[in-house]
């Protein structure tokens, strides 16, 4: 079987941030690692995504990297407990005036971050080699 290579996807509309949604799927940050630049316009987000395309029990460093962001705001995310792990659960988007709108990451237990965006402008890199993992992560029906 051929090794899977490390992920690189670029995102500029709603179709291609679902892709980038599905891949981090159950990806874990800490709150510390969650980085919010209102100058440059940019939210980035160091996370272990499993990595579901491996087929084996997998997670992987990755990095998201979200520009054009006009506007940040969080809910049920303690900014004070830089420790504090959180599970994403997925990435959607709500067209606004085109082509921005609200980009929200929708986290395990509630919580959110909403980014309100000029554009759909994201990246997601994988930025370490794989490691196994003992847990599958897995979900309610």
């Amino acid at each position: 079987m051929a090794e899977i290579q490390p992920l690189q996807l670029l995102a500029e509309d709603a179709d291609d941030l679902a892709v980038i949604s599905a891949a981090l799927q159950d990806a874990v940050a800490k709150v510390g690692d969650i980085a919010y630049e209102p100058k440059a316009r940019r939210l980035t987000i160091v996370l272990n995504r499993f990595r579901w395309e491996s087929g084996a029990r997998q997670r992987v460093r990755s990095a998201l990297q979200i520009g054009s962001v006009l506007a940040l705001q969080g809910r049920k995310i303690r900014r004070d407990r830089r420790d504090a792990i959180v599970e994403l659960l997925t990435i959607g988007f709500e067209p606004g005036d085109a082509p921005g709108g609200l980009l929200t990451l929708s986290f395990a237990g509630g919580g959110d971050l909403r980014a309100t965006v000029e554009c759909v402008d994201a990246v997601l890199a994988d930025v370490s080699a794989p490691w196994t993992t003992p847990r599958v992560p897995a979900h309610e029906p």
